[in-house]
């Protein structure tokens, strides 16, 4: 169980969020994701951009997947869990967050599913269906920092209709690239700084191309993007990457010994010159 402030913060974070929500269902159409944005419990908006999506689609699949949750208190997923009492899947590699999960009240009072696995792209289907998710759901959240553009080419086991997944806006707007699939990747294990991991945002969204989804916009943050399913578009537009790609701000780069060093941008991506990375389009092996 959680503290009592700790308790009374998520309260007052439910009951902003709750007051967003009720008001942006006035908002009608809106010209990009970000000016819905509002954070609740994910660590940027996309709480809001989420509510927004659903108000938009009038889903009927009110189940939700997300992977890379840590131990939940900020997620993507958890504001849809108490606002609208989704059903939801969650994993994560650590089995310490997942009994935290269990721990929370939130556990036994709403109908969620907290798994500890390593997610490949050997096992992710079978982790799914294994939970119980098969067919249509309602939104799919990638989030792992390294094989989310594998994971998500591997998954057939649901067809989610909303299916948002971070890229690497540091891999740029020109080439579609991700790191190169490996069964064990993690990405401080792959090179010190922490920002060789993930797609670049064409990369995604060619894949999205080809599994039936269109790109309607990616978060002000510039580190997640949303696809909804074409057959469900409604009256969403399909955008162009160069349109809606963002340069992400926030500065994670890491030196040798661990340590934040807050660079950004191009000083920060010139620390992985000449890691080798996969084009999507070619096949091939390239450096960054």
């Amino acid at each position: 169980m959680r503290s009592t402030q700790n308790s009374d913060m998520h309260a007052l974070k439910f009951a902003m969020g709750t007051l967003m929500a009720q008001q942006q269902k006035l908002f009608g159409d809106i010209a990009e994701l970000r000016n819905a944005e509002l954070s609740v419990f994910s660590q940027w908006g996309d709480d809001e951009i989420i509510q927004y999506l659903i108000g938009q689609l009038v889903l009927r699949e009110e189940r939700f997947i997300e992977f890379g949750v840590a131990d939940y208190t900020e997620s993507n997923t958890r504001f849809l869990l108490l606002h609208d009492n989704w059903s939801g899947l969650v994993m994560d590699c650590s089995p310490d967050n997942i009994e935290s999960i269990k721990r929370d009240d939130i556990y036994w009072r709403y109908d969620l599913t907290a798994i500890s696995a390593f997610l490949t792209v050997e096992n992710v289907n079978q982790a799914i269906a294994s939970a119980g998710f098969s067919g249509e759901v309602g939104l799919l959240h990638i989030d792992v920092d390294g094989n989310d553009y594998w994971l998500w080419n591997a998954i057939n086991t649901v067809s989610p209709i909303i299916a948002v997944i971070k890229y690497n806006s540091l891999f740029g707007l020109e080439r579609s690239i991700t790191t190169p699939y490996d069964s064990t990747f993690s990405r401080f294990s792959a090179h010190f700084s922490g920002l060789y991991a993930g797609a670049s945002l064409p990369a995604l969204c060619d894949l999205a191309h080809e599994k039936g989804y269109s790109f309607i916009g990616s978060n002000s943050a510039g580190n997640n993007a949303y696809f909804v399913r074409k057959d469900r578009l409604g009256i969403l537009k399909e955008l162009s990457v160069e349109h809606c790609y963002v340069a992400s701000k926030f500065r994670e780069h890491r030196d040798e010994t661990g340590r934040l060093t807050f660079l950004s941008g191009n000083r920060a991506i010139e620390t992985l010159h000449g890691m080798p990375i996969y084009n999507t389009r070619t096949g091939a092996l390239e450096e960054l």
